[in-house]
């Protein structure tokens, strides 16, 4: 049995590792005081590197809320045109971390995974360069038998008529029906796409494609050199020990301390790597000083400290979406806050602890509640069904700052009243100080 190598390097507190991951993420900044405009957008996504994207519309659409978390409200509309519109400074691409939103500046450090895409390297054993989605995988592989031309087909029909969604994309209508088998029962039934579309995600995976827009956030695929700059496009392409040695660094600059499957995991990372390729680039920037090595407080794994990672008093007040950056990882999450966190949104309603669209309540540098809410648009109305502080947090020290945060997010939301359903203690404080700040 080989031996366990102990971590070595400098020894951080959990409090102080904590810190330096809220530092991270830009949760030592005050938010702005003023209108908040595109600059601070930008400035702020370089600063968490990616927004998830999800289709989960509850509250809002997730790829809002983290900038929302940090920043205070701002106009929507100005990330939309950052993401779709024709002058975008972000794309979308399945895995850069799950479905996401990047800088631009992001396009070819991940041109390497589109290149394995393209040659449907998923068969490679044991450690593929890639991961996409698997019912690409399973669907490509049977399509490569039954319908060989399909992927031209479509390709040749997004290039005359995008950009279009994909239940245009099919070039002779071969539609499965309502009850008809699924041909790939491993995928399930919500991932048991039709031909044209997973050979148009195929496409998108493999860079040919891109999401120009989103029609009641469809994706509406067109070529990619038709939507993104050809300043982009035309980048010199990095190979890929470069570009999975950025993509870490960039990871590690996002997330302030982490080890090395928090930066680059296959399953859990920041930016998921092939596991012999994301060891190597690790070691690399321990060379290069970019990593430092510590030894943080409850983690027998070895961590690594970015280089110029700051330390430093928080005094944030934020909902986190379930897909922000900064709790992604739920076992990270766990060990530097003492927060157990799932998402109830695929849980049975009878096993649901803490409601449906449970976002966590950061105040100072810890989580401190669980707020389940829901956006009622026909009476546009804040719903908040459930609320449950964590162990010994007093009502009286977060029930005021939890209330402005829900009037400053309802008022964000276009919504005109705030009502608290939950019955629990913390409900009923919280019920009356909502009423009373509208007041």
């Amino acid at each position: 049995m080989a031996a366990v190598r102990r971590p070595v390097g400098e020894a951080i507190s959990r409090d102080a590792a904590r810190r330096i991951a809220l530092t991270a993420q830009g949760f030592a900044e005050p938010r702005p005081t003023g209108r908040v405009d595109v600059r601070h957008l930008r400035r702020m996504i370089e600063q968490v590197g990616v927004l998830q994207v999800d289709s989960v519309n509850v509250l809002c659409r997730s790829h809002y809320l983290p900038l929302f978390a940090r920043l205070g409200p701002y106009p929507r509309a100005t990330l939309d045109r950052m993401c779709w519109g024709a002058d975008r400074e972000l794309f979308e691409y399945f895995w850069g971390h799950k479905a996401s939103l990047l800088p631009l500046s992001s396009y070819p450090l991940l041109r390497w995974r589109m290149r394995a895409a393209e040659r449907q390297d998923w068969n490679a054993d044991p450690d593929p360069e890639l991961a996409v989605p698997w019912s690409v995988v399973t669907g490509m592989r049977r399509l490569s038998t039954e319908r060989p031309g399909l992927v031209d087909d479509v390709l040749a029909r997004v290039a005359d008529r995008g950009p279009i969604g994909a239940g245009e994309a099919d070039p002779d209508g071969r539609r499965r029906k309502p009850g008809d088998p699924d041909p790939d029962p491993t995928t399930g039934r919500m991932w048991n796409w039709q031909d044209a579309k997973i050979a148009v995600e195929y496409l998108f995976c493999a860079g040919r494609v891109t999401i120009a827009a989103r029609r009641n956030f469809e994706r509406l695929y067109d070529l990619s050199e038709r939507v993104l700059p050809a300043d982009v496009l035309q980048a010199p392409e990095l190979d890929g020990d470069q570009a999975r040695r950025e993509l870490v660094r960039s990871s590690a600059r996002t997330l302030g301390v982490a080890t090395a499957q928090e930066l680059c995991g296959a399953t859990h990372g920041h930016y998921p790597l092939p596991r012999a390729t994301a060891r190597q680039a690790v070691d690399e920037l321990v060379e290069a000083g970019d990593l430092v090595p510590v030894r943080v407080e409850d983690t027998p794994q070895q961590s690594y400290r970015w280089r110029d990672a700051d330390d430093g008093p928080i005094q944030a007040r934020a909902l986190l979406s379930p897909f922000d950056t900064l709790i992604w990882n739920r076992d990270r999450t766990h060990r530097l806050f003492d927060f157990f966190y799932r998402i109830s949104i695929y849980t049975p309603q009878s096993h649901r602890v803490h409601g449906y669209y449970v976002l966590p309540f950061l105040l100072g540098d810890r989580l401190v509640a669980r707020v389940d809410l829901k956006a009622d648009r026909r009476t546009t109305t804040l719903l908040v069904p459930t609320v449950t502080p964590e162990p010994g947090v007093p009502i009286s020290y977060l029930v005021d700052p939890l209330a402005a945060e829900l009037t400053q997010l309802a008022h964000w939301l276009d919504l005109t009243q705030i009502h608290v359903t939950a019955t629990s203690n913390l409900g009923r404080a919280l019920s009356q100080a909502v009423a009373t700040a509208d007041q």
